[in-house]
């Protein structure tokens, strides 16, 4: 098929391929002016180079690859992967341009088939994935390929500012896809996300080192290794192909970048939030893996008992959440599974007749019925910010994924005074170091303590691997439950580390609490200012367990080790 636009001599451009200075300025001039030349002698030069055309029927109904090259790459390189069947490659206006092909070939972890093409066609296919619709053919050099830029071209500018916060249109993912990725990198990074989330790993960490790039997954919270890249190249090349898919800047290496992308694995979509940091070696990337039915039963609902509390914590959390009003404050480390205790509270609580409205960073789950809201602090919308929003659209009841700052804590609490219902988590070590934590961001504490309703103070403890734990004898957490009162009788027991636990000898988590209603004796201490030790007393003057003895608890059923309590909850609390 003829490029539509009028024959131009091969003659005129001579003068323009000696202003270059080089023999290859004549390729490189006669493919800038490609929509002026004629097919036969595009295709003559194409043969010799071993270069494709876009007008060949191999390629009539190509359609753009949404997850391989940032959208504002493309547009800047005047590029464009593409498939067409089952062939793949890269339209490209500018074959002979070094730099940008090195550039897709980093990205793509090896030379793609580059495909000889006008702008105008790029940039039509540009716009139809930037308009996250790259299932539609492109036919090629077609009034509907114009069409299509034209009208994508009012909506391209914002979209593709979206794109740095939107994740992409989910790619499949599985062991078929990664027997056909022509390149070893992309299926190096696609087994290793695939091999994680078989796991049930949370974090992939990608760390950077003299031989190459060492993996780990993050399971029940600590680091395991993982199948590694050897080479720097191929390190860098698996960096590059991470910052692709999270449509970051793979030239840029010298600052932190962040970004998110969408995947299918087997079937089941995942969002994946980036972090890329420079090291010595290069670059680290990790990724988190924010599957958000992971936690669901068959009923499609995050459940309270699946997270392991026990039923007097979670008949208090039920209690705590059924107030018409006021604070329920979930409180823990990093990785304590906060939020998602909350995401179960609003499970039990979303009957439909309720509006309810959270503000994340990010949504990890998605709640039928509920008004999620991410936050996006590039764009200007903070915790803060978003809250004062969702004090306007009627709510009654209102999650905040953390309270960061001094002005989201006023506001939460304002709202909770003001007769809404606010769910939310702040991080501190125990139910106590809450009102401090408070206190240091300023907040009035007469105001705080008659919005709370309640704390939660929570952890995650690894459990024994069923497959291969055994009966062991340990004399130090024996005598650590007698002196907690528990059964010093009790026979303990250890994995020993097998295939199914990936040799740690722990497989699975349970959460823990300590769940403190606070009532009107409570709040006159806190408000006096009384020591700790009074407020100790009291809490324990209403019958509520400790969150160390509740974890001890398990060591004493021969669920979990004394290593691990001492670990994830420390020997004081």
């Amino acid at each position: 098929m003829p490029v539509p636009a009028p024959t131009l001599d091969l003659g005129e451009l001579l003068p323009r391929a000696r202003s270059r200075g080089h023999p290859e300025g004549l390729l490189a001039a006669m493919a800038q002016e490609l929509g002026k030349a004629t097919t036969q002698a595009a295709e003559l030069i194409g043969r010799q180079f071993g270069i494709e055309l876009d007008s060949a029927p191999a390629w009539s109904h190509a359609r753009p690859l949404a997850d391989v090259v940032p959208i504002s790459e493309c547009r800047r390189m005047w590029l464009c992967p593409v498939q067409d069947g089952s062939l793949r490659g890269v339209f490209i206006d500018d074959p002979w341009a070094v730099e940008h092909v090195q550039r897709i070939a980093d990205s793509m972890g090896g030379l793609p088939r580059l495909v000889w093409s006008t702008r105008e066609r790029i940039r039509g296919l540009i716009d139809v994935m930037a308009n996250g619709d790259a299932r539609d053919a492109v036919p090629a050099h077609s009034e509907s390929t114009a069409q299509a830029g034209r009208t994508a071209g009012k909506t391209a500018v914002k979209t593709a500012e979206q794109s740095l916060q939107q994740p992409i249109r989910a790619r499949a993912i599985s062991i078929e896809s990664m027997q056909q990725a022509g390149s070893g990198v992309v299926r190096f990074v696609d087994e290793r996300l695939l091999d994680a989330w078989k796991a049930g790993a949370s974090d992939i960490h990608f760390e950077a080192t003299r031989e190459g790039l060492h993996v780990k997954y993050r399971i029940d919270g600590v680091l395991v290794d993982a199948p590694s890249m050897e080479g720097r190249q191929g390190a860098e090349e698996s960096i590059n192909r991470i910052k692709v898919l999270a449509q970051l800047d793979i030239s840029e290496t010298r600052i932190p970048q962040d970004g998110r992308f969408r995947a299918a694995l087997h079937g089941r979509e995942m969002d994946f939030r980036v972090s890329v940091m420079p090291s010595v070696f290069g670059e680290d990337a990790v990724i988190r893996l924010l599957d958000k039915a992971q936690l669901r039963g068959g009923d499609d609902r995050i459940d309270l008992k699946r997270l392991g509390f026990d039923d007097t914590s979670m008949e208090r959390i039920r209690s705590l959440a059924l107030e018409p009003h006021g604070m329920l404050l979930v409180t823990g480390p990093t990785g304590s599974g906060k939020t998602t205790t909350l995401y179960a509270v609003l499970s039990d609580l979303n009957s439909g007749d309720e509006k309810i409205v959270t503000i994340e960073d990010p949504v990890e789950y998605e709640l039928p019925g509920v008004l999620q809201i991410p936050v996006n602090e590039k764009k200007g919308l903070t915790f803060a910010r978003g809250l004062r929003s969702i004090l306007r659209h009627d709510p009654d009841k209102i999650l905040v994924g953390e309270i960061r700052d001094p002005e989201t804590a006023e506001i939460a609490v304002q709202a909770a005074l003001t007769g809404h219902l606010v769910f939310t988590t702040v991080h501190a070590n125990n139910v106590y170091d809450v009102v401090g934590r408070f206190l240091h961001m300023n907040v009035d504490l007469y105001g705080f303590v008659s919005a709370l309703n309640g704390i939660v103070a929570q952890r995650l403890v690894r459990l024994n691997c069923p497959n291969c734990s055994r009966e062991s004898v340990d004399a130090a957490a024996l005598a650590a439950l007698r002196l907690a009162g528990l059964d010093a009788q009790a026979t303990l027991k250890r994995g020993a580390g097998c295939a199914q636990c990936r040799q740690t000898g722990y497989r699975g988590r349970i959460a823990v609490a300590e769940v403190v209603p606070v009532d009107h004796k409570l709040r006159e201490l806190i408000i006096q200012k009384a020591p700790g030790r009074l407020l100790r007393e009291h809490v324990a003057s209403l019958g509520i367990t400790p969150l160390r003895t509740t974890a001890l608890d398990l060591v004493a059923q021969g669920r979990t080790t004394l290593e691990e309590v001492r670990r994830v909850v420390g020997s004081n609390d």
